[in-house]
C-alpha cells in the first residue's frame, strides 16, 4: 500500500475543500480498523513468540494496570475527540490497539493456536456479514440502541457478579450467546453510523477525519468483543 498517496489525498482534500465520497470515507474507516487489528495481532504474536509476555504478566498487578490504561485511553479519546488533533487521535487509537495486543498475547498461551485461527475466521465472517448489512440496509438501526445498551449493561453486571457467585458459571454459554448477539448488533449499528458521521461532519474536513478514527475504534471494539465471546464459546484450551 502506498501510504504517501493516502496522506497526500487527505492534505489535498483539506487544502482545496474536495470532499471524498461516502464509499471512500467508509473504506478509509475500515482501513483504520484493520490497521488497529494488525497492530494488536502483531504485538500479541510478538509477545508470545519472544516469551516476553510470561515475564510481563509475572509483574504484580500488571494486568490491572493494563485494564486501567485501556479504559483510560478509550474514555479520553471518546470524550476529547472534538478537541484532539487528527495525528493525536490516531496515536491514541494505535496506542489502545498496542495495549490490547499485550493482553491478547496471553490467549496464545491459554488457547490452542488452531482454535484461535478458526475463531478469528468465524469472527471475520460474522462481522463482515453484519457490517455489510449495516452499510446497505435502509432500515434505521438507531432504534436498536436502547436494546444494545441494555444488553451491554447486562453483560457488564453479570460478568462482575459471576466473579463473586461461582454457580453462575453454569450459565456461561448463555452469557456468551448474549454477548455474541449484542456485538453482532453493535457491528451493524456502528457501521450504519459511519454514514451519519459523514453527513454531519461533511463541512469540516479535520473533524470528518477524526470521526473516521472514532468510528474505526468503535468497529475495532465490536470485532474484538465478538472475537472474545466466540472464543469463550467455541475456543479449545490447551491441556
Amino acid at each position: 500500500m502506498d501510504h504517501s498517496n493516502f496522506y497526500d489525498s487527505e492534505r489535498y482534500q483539506e487544502q482545496y475543500g474536495q470532499r471524498e465520497s461516502l464509499g471512500t470515507y467508509t473504506a478509509r474507516t475500515f482501513l483504520w480498523m484493520f490497521l488497529g487489528l494488525l497492530v494488536t495481532f502483531g504485538v500479541a504474536l510478538g509477545g508470545y513468540l519472544t516469551g516476553v509476555i510470561v515475564y510481563v504478566f509475572a509483574i504484580p498487578y500488571f494486568h490491572i494496570v493494563l485494564l486501567v490504561a485501556e479504559v483510560a485511553v478509550v474514555f479520553f479519546l471518546s470524550a476529547r475527540i472534538q478537541h484532539l488533533s487528527v495525528p493525536m487521535a490516531r496515536v491514541l487509537f494505535f496506542l489502545y490497539a498496542g495495549i490490547n495486543g499485550i493482553v491478547f498475547s496471553a490467549y496464545f498461551i491459554i488457547f490452542d493456536v488452531l482454535s484461535l485461527i478458526l475463531v478469528f475466521g468465524a469472527t471475520s465472517l460474522y462481522f463482515g456479514v453484519l457490517a455489510l448489512y449495516g452499510h446497505f440496509t435502509k432500515t434505521d438501526l438507531s432504534r436498536l440502541r436502547p436494546i444494545l445498551l441494555g444488553g451491554l449493561i447486562f453483560l457488564l453486571i453479570f460478568g462482575i457478579v459471576s466473579l463473586f457467585l461461582p454457580f453462575l458459571g453454569a450459565l456461561d454459554r448463555v452469557y456468551c450467546l448474549i454477548g455474541i448477539a449484542v456485538f453482532l448488533g453493535f457491528t451493524a449499528y456502528d457501521t450504519q453510523k459511519i454514514r451519519a458521521y459523514y453527513a454531519f461532519y461533511s463541512g469540516d474536513a479535520a473533524m470528518l477525519r477524526k470521526a473516521s478514527i472514532f468510528s474505526a475504534l468503535q468497529l475495532y471494539l465490536d470485532f474484538i468483543n465478538l472475537f472474545l465471546y466466540l472464543l469463550r464459546f467455541l475456543g479449545r484450551r490447551k491441556d
